[in-house]
């Protein structure tokens, strides 16, 4: 039995196809958008519209951006012989957050994946290939530690390799507050080979 006119329930449908956007939270965001001011549910919807639009692919790194290039890649106080690959751009807005890298990056829009019928060709590696003919000293491999992560990292390791650039791999292994007695085998061998001086 439907509680709610057509377009209501057109509305809650069309949110809940967001990811991580269950019914309940699609209905809570529909009547908020309903009992929105006109104008802010128009600049709302041309927020989308613009984005939709205008949102592409960064010529150089891959991330999403408005312009041409991205404001990494535009930045000529940024090392550009330094590229740390990513798997999406969620991530690289994660290192970013850090301030602490001062290269470039490239998004990759995924990691190789044969249970998923994701290969090499199907996420930007030729591109990454392509960049690394330009004066590049360091490729950081920063892709998640998951399988297909690690998977991606040792294909692209392979890869570079033979060039003679330097390929390194980020370093994981035990979080800030965690308890070793519930951290998995992995984690703790990678934290022990990841270690450093102090």
């Amino acid at each position: 039995m439907d509680y709610y006119s057509s377009q209501i329930t057109k509305l809650i449908e069309e949110l809940s196809r967001l990811p991580g956007v269950g019914a309940k939270s699609a209905q809570r965001l529909a009547f908020h958008i309903i009992n929105m001011p006109k104008e802010q549910a128009e600049r709302l919807s041309g927020a989308i519209m613009d984005a939709k639009n205008h949102v592409r692919y960064c010529k150089e790194c891959f991330t999403l951006t408005d312009d041409e290039c991205c404001p990494i890649c535009r930045n000529s106080g940024r090392d550009h012989g330094t590229i740390m690959v990513v798997e999406n751009t969620r991530d690289l807005a994660a290192y970013e957050k850090t301030g602490k890298f001062e290269g470039v990056y490239h998004v990759l829009h995924g990691a190789i994946s044969p249970m998923l019928g994701i290969g090499p060709n199907d996420i930007k590696l030729k591109e990454l290939m392509k960049r690394l003919q330009a004066d590049v000293k360091e490729v950081i491999i920063a892709t998640n530690s998951s399988l297909e992560g690690e998977t991606t990292a040792m294909y692209i390791s392979k890869l570079i390799k033979p060039t003679g650039i330097k390929v390194s791999r980020i370093a994981s292994g035990v979080p800030v507050g965690g308890d070793l007695e519930y951290i998995d085998e992995v984690t703790l061998l990678r934290a022990l080979e990841g270690r450093v001086e102090l």
